[in-house]
Formats: C-alpha cells, sequence, structure tokens
C-alpha cells in the first residue's frame, strides 16, 4: 500500500512570533507577583491562570527561549509547538497515535458478508433461468466459423530435425508442441515428437502418446509439417545415440522468427539435428500468418487427446448432460483455483489464522525454497487482494454466480485440485449449490484408476469437461483458463461463454458491510453481462492465438452466408 499524507495544507499563513524580547543575558526579577516585570520581560510567574501543569511548562521553556539571541531562527517553529500543546493537539507523556485502518477491499470478509446476504439471497426468486439467457451478446459483424487452410502439396526435403522438450503442466506443455508445429514448418524441418519434461511440481512422468494421439496429430500435419517419433540411426550415431549430446540452443523467451532464421536455421542445416531445451513460450505471440496458421492447426486440430482420456472425458460430460436434463443438459463449469499451493504462491491472507499462515510458509518453503523469503523482499497481501491478484475462495465464487442468477438447481463441475482445507472453504459452495459435481463423484473409483497420480491426464478430464459445458467460471488465470477460452471460442463462432470476473470490484464488493442483496445482485449482472460483451474479442499484435482465434484460426461469417446456408437447408 502505498503512504499518503492524512493532513493537508490548511493554506492559512502562519502568525508572526511575538516582539523580541530586549537584550539581556541574565534573569532578572521583577518586583511584584506574576505577569510582567516592568523592564518588560516574561517572569515565571506570568503563566497564564487555571492550565495544567503541561501547558504550564511549556510556556516556561517559550518564555525561557525568547530571551537568548539566537532564537529567532526557531521563533515559528517554538510559536507553532506551543499552540498545538495549548489546544490540546499533542501531549507531552504520550506521542501521536496514527490509525492505521485497512484500506476497503484489503481484507478477506466475504464469510460475514455471506452470513448478511443469506436470507434475501435465498428467498429472492425473481431472476430468470441463467442458463437460458446469460449469453445475449451477438456480433454485430456476424459470426465466425473454423477455416484454417491445409497444404495438398508435397513438402521440399527437410533442413534437418528439430527436438524440443517442452516444460509445465499440460497447458503449458501445449504451447511448446504448438509453438515447436510453427517453428518446424517456418523452417522446413522435421519435428522429433516432443519429449515431456519432468517437473517436481507436476510430478507427471506421461509421454506424448499418454496424453495425445499421436498417430492422429502426425497425420493430420502431413503435408505441412513433417513429424517422426525417431531420429535415423546414421545421424544420431555422431552423437553416440545420447539426445544429451546434442547441441542445446538456449533461446531467449517469445524470440521472433527471424531469431530461428538467422541463429538457428544456419546451425541446423550444419548439424542437422538440434536440440532446444526448455521450450515453453520461446516463439513470440506475433508472427506472419503462414506461421500463425501453423499453430492454429496443432493447437485446434493436431492435438487430440489419447483414447482413454477422450472416453473418459466424454463420458463425464454426457453424464453431467443427463444430470442437469431439467436445464436442458445445460451445465456450468468452474476452474477453482484453491488448491494449498496457490493460495501459498499468492501470498494472500483469508481467515485461517495462525494455523493457515504456518500452513502457507511451509508450503511456500516446500515449493519454491527461499523465493519469498529472501532479504528485501516485503509481501503486502492487502495490496496483492486490492489488486485482484487472489485466489478467488469457493464462497466467493458461489456468492459470485447466485448474484448472477444461477439458482440452487444449477449443475455444476468443479474442476480442481484438492481444495485447502476443503471441509472449511467448501461448505458454503455447496449450500449455494448442492447439484456440485466432481470428476471423483462422477467416475466411479475403478474408471478413474488409470488416470490418478497423473496430474497431467487428470488435468485433461477436467479440460474435456469444461469444454463443453454451457458456461465456463475462470477465477485466478493461468494456461488452463486461456487455452480453454480460445477453445470454446475455436468450438462457439466465436464467443467464448466464459465469466470473467472483475476481482479488483469484487474485492470492494466483498469488503463492504453495507451493502445489500439488491445492490450486490445489481453490480453481479453488470459483471456477466461483461463478461458477454466480451466474449468475441479479436486477437491483438500481443494476444495468444491459443486465446483469441479470430481472426487468424476462423473467418467471419456475415449475414449474407448465414440467409445463403440457412435457404439451402
Amino acid at each position: 500500500m502505498h503512504a499518503y499524507n492524512r493532513i493537508p495544507s490548511s493554506g492559512h499563513t502562519t502568525p508572526s512570533p511575538p516582539q523580541s524580547p530586549l537584550r539581556s543575558p541574565r534573569y532578572r526579577h521583577g518586583s511584584g507577583g506574576g505577569g510582567r516585570s516592568k523592564s518588560g520581560r516574561f517572569t515565571p510567574s506570568s503563566y497564564p491562570p487555571g492550565r495544567s501543569l503541561a501547558h504550564r511548562l511549556a510556556w516556561f521553556l517559550l518564555s525561557a527561549l525568547l530571551r537568548r539571541q539566537g532564537i529567532f531562527l526557531f521563533a515559528p517553529l517554538i510559536y507553532i509547538s506551543g499552540m498545538l500543546l495549548y489546544m490540546g493537539t499533542v501531549s507531552l507523556d504520550v506521542g501521536p497515535v496514527i490509525d492505521h485502518k485497512p484500506a476497503p477491499g484489503s481484507v478477506y470478509r466475504s464469510p460475514q458478508i455471506y452470513e448478511k446476504l443469506r436470507l434475501e439471497m435465498d428467498a429472492d426468486n425473481s431472476s430468470a433461468d441463467a442458463l437460458s439467457t446469460v449469453w445475449k451478446n451477438s456480433y454485430r459483424s456476424g459470426e465466425w466459423r473454423q477455416c484454417i487452410k491445409k497444404s495438398f502439396e508435397g513438402l521440399p526435403e527437410s533442413n534437418g530435425y528439430i527436438y524440443v522438450e517442452a516444460n509445465g503442466g499440460l497447458n503449458q506443455q501445449r504451447t511448446s508442441i504448438c509453438n515447436a508445429v510453427a517453428v518446424a514448418g517456418f523452417l522446413n524441418a522435421t519435428l522429433l515428437i516432443p519429449n515431456f519434461h519432468y517437473h517436481s511440481i507436476w510430478r507427471d512422468p506421461s509421454k506424448f502418446e499418454d496424453i495425445y494421439d499421436e498417430d492422429y496429430f502426425i497425420s493430420t500435419l502431413e503435408n505441412v509439417v513433417r513429424v517422426v517419433d525417431k531420429i535415423p540411426g546414421y545421424l544420431m550415431e555422431r552423437y553416440d545415440n545420447n539426445m544429451t549430446n546434442v547441441q542445446n540452443f538456449r533461446v531467449k523467451a517469445w524470440a521472433p522468427v527471424q531469431y530461428y532464421r538467422d541463429v538457428v536455421l544456419p546451425k541446423l542445416l550444419e548439424e542437422r539435428v538440434i536440440r532446444i531445451s526448455p521450450f515453453a513460450n520461446r516463439l513470440s505471440f506475433d508472427v506472419p500468418p503462414a506461421v500463425q496458421r501453423l499453430r492454429c492447426l496443432a493447437n485446434y486440430e493436431a492435438l487430440r487427446f489419447s483414447n482413454p482420456i477422450l472416453t473418459m472425458g466424454e463420458t463425464l460430460v454426457a453424464r453431467m448432460k443427463e444430470r442437469s436434463a431439467s436445464h436442458g443438459g445445460k451445465y456450468v463449469s468452474i476452474h477453482l483455483r484453491f488448491e494449498e499451493d496457490m493460495v501459498a504462491f499468492s501470498c494472500c491472507v483469508f481467515d485461517g489464522g495462525e494455523q493457515e499462515a504456518k500452513d502457507m510458509k511451509e508450503a511456500r518453503e516446500r515449493g519454491w525454497k527461499g523465493k519469498f523469503t529472501k532479504p528485501g523482499r516485503t509481501i503486502r497481501p492487502g495490496a496483492i487482494r486490492l489488486n485482484g491478484k487472489c485466489p478467488l475462495t469457493p464462497l466467493e465464487v458461489g456468492l459470485m454466480l447466485r448474484g448472477m442468477g444461477f439458482d440452487k438447481n444449477t449443475h455444476i463441475y468443479l474442476a480442481s485440485g484438492k481444495i485447502y482445507n476443503s471441509e472449511k472453504y467448501m461448505a458454503p459452495l455447496l449450500e449455494m449449490f448442492p447439484n456440485l459435481l466432481t470428476k471423483d463423484m462422477l467416475a466411479l473409483d475403478e474408471e478413474l484408476d488409470p488416470f490418478k497420480n497423473y496430474s497431467s491426464r487428470m488435468a485433461a478430464i477436467d479440460y474435456t469437461v469444461c469444454l463443453h459445458s454451457e458456461v465456463f467460471v475462470t477465477t485466478q488465470g493461468g494456461n488452463f483458463p486461456h487455452f480453454l477460452m480460445g477453445h470454446r471460442r475455436f468450438l462457439y463462432g466465436g464467443h467464448s461463454k466464459t465469466i470473467r470476473p472483475d476481482k479488483r470490484k469484487l474485492a470492494l464488493l466483498f469488503d463492504n458491510p453495507k451493502i445489500g442483496w439488491k445492490s450486490f445482485k445489481r453490480h453481479m449482472m453488470n459483471m456477466r453481462s461483461h463478461s458477454d460483451s466480451k466474449g468475441f474479442e479479436l486477437k491483438r499484435p500481443s494476444d495468444s492465438v491459443y486465446s483469441y482465434p479470430c481472426p487468424d484460426c476462423m473467418c467471419r461469417v456475415n449475414r449474407t452466408e448465414d440467409s445463403r446456408s440457412s435457404s439451402v437447408t
């Protein structure tokens, strides 16, 4: 929180100090009682009557100091100090007390707001079925359709082989794969199936073929980019059949395509095999249209989940639609990031007291040794909350959705890891939405057994169920919601059908003890409407095509084309 001045300038001119006394280095006793002596000097008995000891002492000091010659330089300051003492603003025995009241929105008070609004919320039957009315916005120039152009011409002779290591979780690895396809196509190189780097946080040893359909990936990219599962033996013999002996390029993040042309390509032509590790985010978002189309093709068409994951995901989608038959098979999916590691990384404070502080300290040290305890690093939880960087709690998500008009009969699919202190934090959400389900609740134990202990495979199942929901709610950013929003735009005519809450505004509303249900609901409905209007968004140069497929991966459908297609059918 930035410091600010609590005492504004008064704008008044400071009065002049008293007239200077007669020159005399000595204290002269006047005749008689108090007041001024005949010489015009102050005497000890000149204290104003009826004042406290503190005021008398101040008066004495002032009269004594005014007898010294050099005191005129300090007279204005002394005068002001004396006036403050006289008015009782400052006490001699106690220092000034500054009340540091927390800024509105900087403290987690959502449970108190929930208790205040709960009765009115439960009694409110004024809203129409939100699942049927949530998406009203239509793009003024028409919707969008998929139109990724493929080449059916043969490929020229390859310039060599590129091997990349995809690091991170499921969707960060997805970024690496799509960027690798784009780079290989740009350099007319042959891409080796990317290797997934094992990470201590995700702890998932899955290979490419465990997550994605490898044969489908290779065949979809045929005639566009060559993809193979191994490098010819005669080339690998140069490196003792050990990929770690191949020269590794340390490419800077967000490198432009010119770097690959000017630096990587000459080395590729010379060595015939190059390795790039790590490869996440090693290609700029702003690339030529031909390179961007390769990204589109890889992400939206070539990358299909492996058959076991796809089957399990589609099974859970069918079960969600069956459960929500009363709403026409429509359901809401929520990506909730309130796992212990996310809460710890955010450095936000909730209402867990000493135990929460202990848990978070241990989690930070376990996951990011020393990162948060470096000398000079200051953590300001209140400022983080005000800036909208704290993960929403289950209670906050539930209260937000009820304010947006989703009633307690709405079926919700929750995509999440293990919620921190779930017994406590999940209880309010389940009270507001008793029809809340997870993959563990929808599937039998034996159905999920092949995927358990593999974080990326479990995330892929969540991804599939969220992809096909009527409404997707994102709560904390990250690669998962960004890829989902783009994929949903690609599937649903350019509209993401995603609720993206304004967490800065929510922080203020959840910390407002005076707010009533009607006012809160009005704010939530405006937020819902804003998400609807932002459903259609075009990619800017600095945006990711994985979140904004229009216009690089999609073509606009004008009204003429719409009417022509409808007349044919």
